[in-house]
């Protein structure tokens, strides 16, 4: 058994500043390392960056500025705060919106390389919501809800295919910035373009659920599913849904959401256990997290199986965890490493 030890933090800053310039400083070798990687060549210019974050997404416009500011003002760190057409990167992930009794409810497993996580939960007002979710490339978003009542989470969605789009972190924070619901989200994702294909699963507090197939070269397909993984509908890419098991996985939450002795603390505690929760952290989707969103009250937890953090936008306290990642030292013969 391989030992890996990740502290996850749980940080607190409205108007985003110091806090959010000593995480970026850190971060930023590995984050220019990332955004390079393809040569500086393959990325777009600063000039394009903007005016595709100012065509599409313009309410960021102010928050996005204060980001770099914080970030040096240089170049190379405000085009990748863009993520427009940033490089393409994979991970796992399975999600389910439950709403039967005690719900609503948005539970994610984020699947993933440890030494690619940030392993931040922030609690940010960017605009005029507050905004609780996990980072991602330094002011993105892999699940978040708002205090209007609308939580989100992302899944790879299995295609090979790139485009002329955003990386799908500044899609989550843009949606839980500027959407209230559901319905104004759907009709958000509905015009975006997208640099890589993605699952949403979005839920609000009235119990709305809507889960999207995003991709760069189709129109978004909408589908008031409440469970995702690693396919849109069918797969196209037999070798990575084999690897992460998405058909497995997606059946799994689909039983549990169907299971009339199933409750709603059950259904969450279902994603600490086998098949949703994977260890297969050397190959890039070992799960890392499961968060726990209750848009209706506003609370939400990040948990592992040795512990959890509790997060409420009333209240929030500065907190971290060090959890212990165990990987088996073992790895079936056909697992593959997406990508």
């Amino acid at each position: 058994m391989r030992m890996l030890p990740f502290t996850f933090h749980a940080l607190q800053e409205l108007e985003v500043g110091p806090k959010w310039q000593a995480v970026f400083e850190e971060k930023w070798p590995h984050y220019r390392a990332w955004f390079l990687r393809e040569g500086e060549a393959a990325r777009p210019s600063y000039a394009t960056s903007v005016r595709m974050l100012r065509a599409h997404m313009p309410e960021l416009i102010p928050a996005y500025e204060h980001v770099v500011e914080l970030a040096g003002g240089g170049d190379l760190a405000a085009r990748m705060l863009s993520l427009y057409k940033p490089p393409p990167y994979l991970a796992a992930c399975s999600q389910g919106a439950w709403t039967r009794a005690g719900g609503p409810v948005l539970v994610r497993n984020y699947d993933y390389a440890p030494s690619r996580f940030e392993g931040i939960a922030w609690h940010t007002k960017l605009l005029d919501k507050h905004v609780l979710g996990m980072s991602d490339c330094l002011w993105g978003l892999l699940d978040g809800m708002n205090d209007d009542g609308l939580a989100i989470s992302l899944t790879f969605g299995g295609r090979r295919v790139l485009g002329d789009g955003f990386g799908i972190p500044i899609v989550v924070r843009y949606l839980l910035e500027t959407c209230p619901t559901v319905k104004e989200a759907r009709l958000t994702l509905a015009r975006l373009p997208y640099a890589l294909s993605h699952n949403l699963t979005l839920v609000d507090r009235t119990g709305e659920v809507l889960t999207a197939y995003l991709s760069p070269d189709r129109e978004p397909i909408f589908r008031a599913f409440p469970a995702a993984t690693n396919h849109q509908g069918i797969v196209e890419w037999p070798e990575q849904a084999k690897a992460t098991r998405t058909i497995e996985r997606e059946r799994a939450i689909v039983r549990l959401l169907e299971d009339g002795a199933v409750d709603a603390d059950s259904f969450a505690d279902a994603f600490l256990r086998a098949p949703l929760f994977s260890t297969s952290y050397a190959h890039g989707f070992g799960t890392l997290y499961t968060a726990v969103y209750r848009p209706a009250d506003g609370t939400s937890e990040i948990r592992w199986p040795t512990g959890s953090m509790h997060l409420a936008f009333a209240g929030f306290e500065d907190q971290e965890h060090t959890e212990v990642l165990a990987e088996p030292t073992f790895a079936a013969a056909t697992d593959v490493i997406p990508g």
